[in-house]
Order: C-alpha cells, then sequence, then structure tokens
C-alpha cells in the first residue's frame, strides 16, 4: 500500500461505515460516500449516537455534510468483528431523557463551583468572554 498525503489517504476507506467524532462532542455513524482537499465528509444511512453512562441511543439523520475542520477523530468501524457490547440500547426518546437530566445534573454542579469560587472572592471567566485575554 502506498501512502498518500492530506485527504488523498481517506479515497480507500469510501463505501466504508465510519465512527467521527465532532468537535461539539457529537458522534456521527455512517457510511463515507465522498471526501474533497478540505477533509469535508459526507455521509450516508448517517446516525447520531448519544451515550448516556452506560446507556445508548441512535438518532438517524439520513445524509450528513461535515466540514472538515469540525472533526476531532475519523475512524472506520470493523462490521464483521463480534461486538461484546457492556452498553443497553434504548429508545430515542429515553436517550433524550437522560441527556437532559445529564446536562441539568452537570449545569447545578457548575453553578455549585461558581458559587464557592465567588464566596472566596475568586472568578472564571465565561467560555465566550475567553477570547478577550
Amino acid at each position: 500500500m502506498n501512502y498518500m498525503p492530506g485527504t488523498a489517504s481517506l479515497i480507500d476507506d469510501i463505501d466504508k461505515k465510519h465512527l467521527v467524532l465532532l468537535r461539539d462532542g457529537r458522534t456521527l455513524i455512517g457510511f463515507l460516500r465522498s471526501i474533497d482537499q478540505f477533509a469535508n465528509l459526507v455521509f450516508h444511512q448517517t446516525v447520531e449516537r448519544i451515550h448516556v453512562c452506560k446507556k445508548f441511543g441512535d438518532i438517524p439523520r439520513g445524509i450528513f455534510i461535515v466540514r472538515g475542520e469540525n472533526v476531532v477523530l475519523l475512524g472506520e468501524i470493523d462490521i464483521d468483528k463480534l461486538c461484546d457490547n457492556v452498553l443497553q440500547q434504548v429508545s430515542i426518546e429515553e436517550i433524550l431523557e437522560e441527556q437532559r437530566l445529564q446536562q441539568q445534573a452537570k449545569q447545578k454542579t457548575e453553578k455549585a463551583k461558581v458559587t464557592a469560587l465567588k464566596d472566596r472572592g475568586l472568578s472564571i471567566p465565561k467560555a465566550d468572554h475567553l477570547d478577550e485575554y
């Protein structure tokens, strides 16, 4: 196999099933159909997989275009490999509810941290103001 630089190395991976982790934390699974020189990706039969603790749910998304700069990780899924699944698949409604509860708990602990720091005279800059520093 010859080495091809840049996104040309993905040509062999077209029409194979892949998992892609995006910069915003989402996980997509689908068949890679197209790429370009900017590493923009086109996926077919795409599902968005949401993980919460030991549960997961898949939300069908269909054809999905991913801008190359948003890709954190891209990996081929071996369809033939047997999976000893420790995760439990649940319905879309159930996983979305679990995700909402997890996000609420995270916000609650984050708010408690900020309050504790303020009580001690410290502050944490908000994420949307980090560019000012």
